[in-house]
């Protein structure tokens, strides 16, 4: 039995064994370190490194239409006149948008969050607000935010 065993360890340690785990080795630590790129709530560069998220973008789109236009959002028709968002390195950003509803002046809303990069997606958290995803597709950010979708351009 003993000689079995011998024989058996030798073919663990044969020289094609011996450089096949360093060449693994270097491939796992190059995939998880791309795979941690971008989610450490700054985004300089998305995970691929080709598209840089900081940056002004200006609103040209909600639902589809583009602006300015008229959404339903819960029951009230509302005209979307403008909006920006900009997205900074330090992992913060900011949403403006003016709109109004019919018979009222306009409304400027000013929003401020906090945001985490996962590949191509934002995860922002809202101050006094909830939370919203949202994605960047070379310099277009699409947002979901209570069901109506934001299309912004770089």
């Amino acid at each position: 039995m003993k000689g079995t065993h011998d024989v058996l360890q030798v073919e663990y340690y044969t020289p094609r064994n011996i450089a096949i785990v360093p060449l693994v080795s270097l491939l796992l630590l190059l995939a998880l370190t791309g795979c941690r790129s971008g989610e450490n709530g700054t985004a300089g560069a998305s995970s691929a490194g080709s598209t840089n998220l900081a940056g002004n973008y200006t609103l040209v789109s909600v639902n589809g239409k583009p602006v300015p236009c008229v959404v339903s959002h819960e029951g009230q028709d509302v005209t979307v006149k403008s909006g920006a968002f900009g997205i900074r390195a330090d992992g913060t950003c900011t949403s403006t948008s003016v709109f109004s509803v019919a018979g009222h002046p306009d409304v400027n809303r000013v929003g401020e969050a906090a945001y985490t990069v996962s590949g191509f997606e934002l995860t922002m958290r809202w101050k006094g607000a909830g939370m919203t995803k949202g994605t960047v597709n070379g310099d277009v950010f699409t947002m979901n935010n209570e069901g109506m979708i934001f299309v912004y351009r770089k």
